[in-house]
């Protein structure tokens, strides 16, 4: 069994200092890394067939975004050091997408940042940093 590091992405400077301290782990383990980029989206809504059109293309472009800003970067420089890398977008609640994503792809430990792209979202709905610490079956390292 391999060890695996799953690592919440956002782009913010936080999620940066928490894929330095991943990757570090990750060559001193020889773990591979899976880069997770999370897009905040509730399923229960309901929509007109127009809607429902309108929010499919910006789903669409939001993952397009996310890997073209994101996660494609990393990858090449990530390859270059010798480790191996997968990358995922998906839509959903963050903390329990990340906590899926850990399971689906047999995580052993997970690198989050304490504080995200969204300081008012954390105010009003939580840390996501926070709820993982608690809530999830393998270890959470939170960069500061």
């Amino acid at each position: 069994m391999s060890n695996k590091i799953l690592v919440a992405l956002d782009g913010s400077d936080g999620s940066k200092r928490a894929l330095g301290a991943a990757v570090t782990h990750a060559k001193l383990t020889s773990s591979d890394l899976v880069l997770a980029y999370v897009i905040d989206w509730s399923p229960y809504s309901f929509h007109t067939p127009e809607e429902l059109e309108e929010r499919h293309q910006r789903r669409e472009s939001e993952i397009q975004r996310a890997n073209d800003s994101v996660l494609t970067p990393e990858i090449a420089a990530l390859e270059a050091q010798g480790l191996k890398v997968e990358t995922v977008v998906h839509h959903g609640k963050i903390a329990e997408t990340l906590l899926d994503l850990a399971d689906q792809h047999g995580v052993t430990q997970i690198y989050i940042g304490r504080r995200g792209e969204s300081r008012m979202h954390t105010l009003i709905f939580g840390s996501v940093s926070a709820a993982l610490v608690q809530t999830s079956p393998v270890p959470v390292t939170v960069v500061p």
